[in-house]
C-alpha cells in the first residue's frame, strides 16, 4: 500500500472510531450499565490527591472503588481512602432495645464513627441448645441500626469477652460439664462447645461484614488472651474457625495489654490477624504503638488502642470510680494528633441488669470483688444517656478537631422524673416459696451440690439439713470452707412447734470465710437453712472457673453434716423464663393466702433477718409522664428489685457506693406499675422505696475493702 492510500485508510478509521464509540455508548445506556462502567474507571484526580490511596502497583484498578476495608502502609483504608477509627464501646446488652438509637445518636454527636461491642454467649444461650436472639439479645438488629446511623462496627464475639460480665460471657452450664473443661484452652471438651456456638453466631453476622455490604470492619479473636495464657494452638483454632464462617476478606484482630509479655502470649504472628493494644489512660501511647509494630508485619500496624479507658469499673464497697475529664481528653488528643486510632471504653456503659454483673479477684480467690449493678463507668454518655457533663464536652472538642466529618449537634438529656414514695407491703417470707416448688426441682444428696449441678445459673440456692447436737453451753461452731458467694444461715427447732420461724444466726462470705457460732437450741432435732446468693461470677484472671453455692463439706463442731436438700430460687433474669413464676403468684395474692392459712402474718413484725418479699404499686397516668426514674433504697439493707417483672438488679446501700437503681422508661406502663423487692436482711422501718429523678453513688463508708465493710455491717446489726 502506497503512502497516500495508507493516509486515506487511517483517515477512514479515525472517522469510523468516534461513530462506533457513540454507538457503543447508546447501546450501554439502553442496557442501563453506563454508570457501573464509568464507576470502574479510576479518576485522574484521585491519583493526584493525597487522601486517595494509590493502587498503581495493582493490575486490577477497580479495587479502589469496591467496598473494602483493609490495612496497608500502617494505616486503615476504607474504600481506598485513609480512615482513622474514632470509636467507642456501646454494649447492646446493657441498654434496652428501645434506647439503642437514642444512645447511638449521642455517640454520633460525640463524633464517633465506629461502635465496638461484645457478644456475650451466656445471654444468647442461657441453657444448652436454647438460643435466643430477641429483645435485648437481638444482636443483628443492633448492628443493622449501627449501619443505618452510618457507624462502622468492631465486633467482639469472644468466646470469652471479660466485659465485667458474669463468667466473662461464658454460659454457666459449661461449669457443670464433666469432666470439667479447661476454659480458654485447646481442651477438646471446651472447643466442641465453642465450635457449636460459633457455628450459630458467626453465620448470623457474616452477611453484615463490610465486604458483604454491612458495617462490620473487624472481628476480634478472644479477648486479652495474653493476660491469661499462652495457648497458641487455641488461638489458631479460633482463627481457622472464624475464617471458615467469615471468609478471608474480613480483618481479624486481637487486643492485648501494651506490654511485651502480654503481646508475646496473646498475639498471632503473621498476616492472619492484626494485633491491637490497650493501655491505661495515664500511659504514653506512642512507645506502646511502636512496640505494637513488632507484633504485626511491616506496613500492617496502624496504631490502634482498642480500649481507650474513659473511666473505670467499681466494685461493691469501693468509692465510685471517676477520671478527670481534661486529662482523659488530653490523652485522646495525643493519640489522634499522631493519626492514631482509638476506641473509647466505654462511650456508654449502661447497666448490668438482672444477675449478669461480673466480679474480680485480688491476689487470691478469697479476695472476691463483685461489680455494681450500674455500669456507668464514668463514661461520657452516662448510664441514663445524659451527655451534659464535662467529660462528654472535652472529648467532643478533641474529636471535632480531628474528624473530617460534620458532627451533629448535642442532644439534650432525657427527662427524668421522681414518682415519689412507693409504699410496700410484706408479702411472703422467702422460705415460704419453697412450698411452691415442684419436687422434681428439689435435689437430695449426702453432700451439698453446686448451683451449676442443679442446672441453675443465677439467683439463690437454699440448702437444708437436720442434725442432732448435744447440749453445749458455749453453743456450736459451723464452718464452710468454700462457699460462693454469700451464705445467710438460719436455724429452727424442728422437734417443736412447726409454726416457729427460722432464726437468723449469721452470715458467711467467701471473702471472710469465718466460722459461725450457733446457739444451743436444746432441741432433739434442729433444721439448718443456708441461703447462698450468687453475686456474680469472676470474669477475669486465673480464677475464672467460678462455680456457685456450697462447694465443700459443711462442718459442725468439726464433724461433717450429711443429708442435704437443695432448693433452687433462681428468680427472673433478663432473658430466662423461671421455673417458678413467683411474680404471678404475688400479683394474684396467692402467697398472701398461703401465709394467712398458716397464721403467720402476725409473725412478720417480730422477725429480723429472714428474707422477705415486699410488693407495692405506683401509677403513671399520662404517656408524656412515662420517664426514666431511679429507685432509692435508703434505709434498706440488701436485695434485688423488679418492676413489672423486669429484674433491675441488686441493691446494697449499706455497703455502697450505689444507692439507687436506674429504671428506664420503656419498662414502665401507663397506669399501674408493680414493684417487688426481696430484702435479704433488715427492711426499711417505713417499708417505703422512693422514686427519684437522679442517681446517687454516695452510700456506704469510704473504705475500699469489701471485707472491712461487711465486718462493720455485721457488727452494726449484731451478727
Amino acid at each position: 500500500m502506497n503512502y497516500s492510500s495508507k493516509l486515506s485508510s487511517m483517515a477512514k478509521r479515525r472517522h469510523l472510531m468516534p461513530s462506533l464509540f457513540f454507538l457503543l455508548l447508546i447501546f450501554l445506556t439502553v442496557l442501563g450499565v453506563i454508570v457501573p462502567v464509568f464507576a470502574l474507571l479510576p479518576s485522574l484526580h484521585s491519583h493526584s490527591h493525597p487522601l486517595f490511596r494509590h493502587h498503581h502497583h495493582r493490575s486490577n484498578f477497580n479495587k479502589v472503588h469496591t467496598r473494602k476495608f483493609e490495612i496497608d502502609d500502617d494505616m486503615f483504608w476504607k474504600d481506598g481512602k485513609p480512615f482513622q477509627i474514632i470509636g467507642g464501646d456501646l454494649h447492646y446488652f446493657r441498654t434496652l432495645p428501645e434506647y439503642w438509637e437514642d444512645r447511638l445518636l449521642r455517640a454520633k454527636a460525640l463524633g464517633l464513627n465506629t461502635i465496638q461491642t461484645y457478644i456475650p454467649w451466656n445471654l444468647h444461650e442461657p441453657k444448652p441448645g436454647n438460643f435466643t436472639f430477641n429483645g435485648i439479645a437481638n444482636i443483628v438488629s443492633f448492628i443493622q441500626l449501627c449501619q443505618k446511623l452510618d457507624f462502622l462496627v468492631l465486633l467482639r464475639p469472644g468466646p470469652y469477652i471479660c466485659a465485667e460480665w458474669d463468667l466473662g460471657g461464658f454460659p454457666a452450664w459449661l461449669l457443670s460439664k464433666m469432666p470439667a473443661s479447661r476454659l480458654r484452652s485447646s481442651d477438646p471438651g471446651y472447643l466442641q462447645w465453642v465450635e457449636r456456638w460459633w457455628g450459630i453466631i458467626l453465620p448470623k453476622v457474616a452477611p453484615l461484614l463490610y465486604n458483604n455490604g454491612g458495617p462490620i470492619i473487624m472481628v476480634q479473636i478472644e479477648n486479652e488472651f495474653g493476660s491469661y495464657g499462652d495457648d497458641q494452638a487455641y488461638l489458631h483454632h479460633l482463627v481457622a474457625l472464624a475464617r471458615g464462617y467469615l471468609g478471608d476478606e474480613i480483618i481479624l484482630y486481637t487486643t492485648d495489654g501494651g506490654t511485651r509479655e502480654t503481646l508475646e502470649k496473646g498475639t498471632i504472628r503473621g498476616n492472619a490477624v492484626f494485633s491491637a493494644v490497650d493501655f491505661s489512660t495515664g500511659e504514653r501511647p506512642w512507645p506502646i504503638f511502636n512496640l505494637q509494630k513488632e507484633f504485626n508485619p511491616p506496613g500492617k500496624s496502624p496504631p490502634l488502642t482498642a480500649e481507650f479507658y474513659t473511666g473505670w469499673l467499681t466494685h461493691w464497697g469501693e468509692n465510685i470510680a471517676t477520671t478527670d475529664a481534661n486529662s482523659t481528653a488530653a490523652a485522646l488528643n495525643e493519640i489522634l494528633a499522631g493519626k492514631g486510632s482509638a476506641v473509647l471504653y466505654m462511650a456508654h456503659g449502661g447497666t448490668n441488669f438482672g444477675f449478669y454483673n461480673g466480679a474480680n479477684t485480688g491476689n487470691d480467690v478469697l479476695d472476691y470483688k463483685p461489680d455494681l449493678t450500674s455500669y456507668d463507668y464514668d463514661a461520657p454518655i452516662k448510664e441514663s444517656g445524659d451527655v451534659d457533663n464535662a467529660k462528654y464536652e472535652a472529648i467532643r472538642r478533641v474529636i471535632q478537631h480531628y474528624s473530617g466529618a460534620l458532627i451533629p449537634s448535642v442532644p439534650s438529656n432525657n427527662e427524668k422524673i421522681g414518682y415519689g414514695p412507693i409504699q410496700l407491703q410484706k408479702v411472703a417470707f422467702l422460705f415460704d416459696l419453697i412450698h411452691m416448688m415442684d419436687p422434681v426441682d428439689v435435689a437430695v444428696s449426702e453432700e451439698p451440690l453446686s448451683m451449676e449441678s442443679m442446672d441453675q445459673s443465677f439467683g439463690f440456692l437454699l440448702y437444708t439439713t437436720e442434725y442432732v447436737a448435744k447440749d453445749n453451753e458455749d453453743g456450736h461452731v459451723l464452718f464452710i470452707p468454700e462457699v460462693h458467694d454469700r451464705a445467710q444461715v438460719f436455724l429452727s427447732c424442728s422437734s417443736k412447734n412447726k409454726g416457729v420461724r427460722p432464726t437468723s444466726v449469721g452470715i458467711i462470705e467467701r471473702w471472710s470465710n469465718r466460722r459461725l457460732n450457733l446457739p444451743n437450741t436444746r432441741c432433739d432435732s434442729n433444721t439448718l437453712y443456708i441461703l447462698v446468693e450468687n453475686m456474680g461470677r469472676i470474669n477475669y484472671g486465673r480464677y475464672l472457673f467460678d462455680r456457685k453455692g456450697i462447694l465443700s463439706s459443711v462442718y459442725l463442731d468439726n464433724n461433717v453434716l450429711h443429708g442435704w436438700k437443695m432448693i433452687p430460687l433462681p428468680f427472673n433474669n433478663l432473658n430466662e423464663i423461671p421455673r417458678v413464676d413467683f411474680f404471678s403468684q404475688i400479683a394474684h395474692s396467692r402467697l398472701n393466702k398461703i401465709i394467712a392459712k398458716r397464721g403467720l402474718e402476725a409473725k412478720f413484725g417480730n422477725i429480723s433477718g429472714e428474707p422477705i418479699l415486699y410488693s407495692g404499686y405506683f401509677y403513671v397516668d399520662k404517656a408524656n409522664l412515662r420517664k426514666d426514674t431511679y429507685l432509692s433504697f435508703g434505709g434498706w439493707t440488701k436485695g434485688i428489685a423488679f418492676i413489672n417483672e423486669f429484674n433491675l438488679g441488686r441493691f446494697w446501700p449499706v455497703v455502697g457506693p450505689q444507692c439507687n437503681l436506674y429504671v428506664p422508661a420503656p419498662i414502665l406502663r401507663l397506669g399501674k406499675n408493680v414493684l417487688v423487692i426481696l430484702e435479704l436482711e433488715s427492711p426499711n422501718r417505713d417499708t417505703v422505696v422512693h422514686s427519684v429523678d437522679r442517681p446517687d453513688f454516695t452510700c456506704g463508708s469510704s473504705k475500699s475493702n469489701l471485707s472491712q465493710q461487711l465486718l462493720s455491717h455485721q457488727h452494726s446489726v449484731g451478727l
